[in-house]
């Protein structure tokens, strides 16, 4: 198994993004393809995630989140990087991304430090186009959930991406109006959409470096 050493975040600077390329692994099928014109011509609403590493017991992790059910909200009761919507007095997606972290698991925002964005996904069936971005925090975090928004906080170890397969598991899930769907299983927890696709990309990078 690979290890990654205190360089990582300097390897993941200079690493080449896989892009929609590595995001159409986990790609549902029947998810069309949209050119960025055609993006914006749907007006979308603009968000932002973040993948926020740390380091515990010499090993680096990053948290997802499972999100409070919300019978008003598409992702109800998902598994997702923690993120949401841009507001007015963020000054660029980047901020967006770190103001949402620290109100969503209480991660100190004075402590996190981009690394680099990653390639935007558009979400067709909430009409977001999300920016996803990889930071770190200079202090472990001590999770505080605003529950209105999380049920809980999985902490992931990155190397137990570098197992992701290029064909992935496939399953129908509710969720998806019974449709099949590629996804992320890690010990019981299903990850599919957006967040699997962008942990596509994160996943690829990895394996490059």
């Amino acid at each position: 198994m690979k290890s990654f050493g205190k360089d990582l975040l300097n390897k993941i600077k200079k690493t080449e993004l896989g892009g929609a390329l590595a995001h159409g692994i986990f790609s549902p099928p029947s998810r069309p393809l949209f050119t960025y014109e055609q993006i914006l011509e749907k007006n979308p609403k603009f968000a932002a995630v973040n993948i926020v590493l740390y380091l515990k017991d010499n090993e680096w992790y990053f948290p997802l989140i499972q999100r409070t059910e919300n019978k008003h909200d598409r992702h109800s009761g998902q598994i997702s990087l923690p993120g949401g919507k841009r507001e007015e007095l963020d000054q660029d997606f980047a901020q967006t991304a770190i103001r949402e972290t620290s109100e969503e698991i209480g991660i100190e925002k004075h402590y996190v430090r981009i690394i680099r964005e990653m390639s935007p996904i558009y979400i067709p069936p909430s009409n977001f186009y999300v920016h996803p971005f990889i930071s770190y925090t200079k202090k472990n975090p001590e999770f505080i959930l605003q529950l209105t928004e999380a049920v809980e906080v999985i902490e992931f170890p990155i190397t137990s991406f570098l197992n992701l397969p290029d064909e992935p598991e496939i399953m129908a899930l509710d969720a998806a109006g019974g449709n099949l769907v590629p996804v992320i299983n890690f010990n019981g927890y299903i990850i599919w959409g957006a967040t699997a696709m962008i942990l596509s990309e994160f996943s690829q990078l990895l394996k490059k470096m």
